[in-house]
């Protein structure tokens, strides 16, 4: 995805519960539920399968993309 100043819904947010990483379109996360997001989050961890060592570890309930550090 190319993120752009022109197009602001472009933006990725990363939810503060779950670490879950999303389109800045939505206003809660489609994961937990949770209503405190951030835009500043850093590293990313893609989950492709939940039942691995590293999704049990992150608590990754669904796959997709996960932040490693939410402020």
């Amino acid at each position: 995805m190319v993120m752009s100043k022109a197009n602001p819904s472009s933006k990725q947010l990363a939810c503060r519960k779950c670490k879950f990483v999303f389109s800045g379109e939505e206003k809660k996360c489609p994961v937990c539920g949770s209503t405190d997001l951030s835009d500043e989050w850093a590293g990313l961890v893609i989950i492709l399968d939940t039942r691995s060592k590293l999704a049990e570890v992150i608590g990754a309930k669904k796959e997709g993309r996960y932040a490693i550090r939410v402020r």
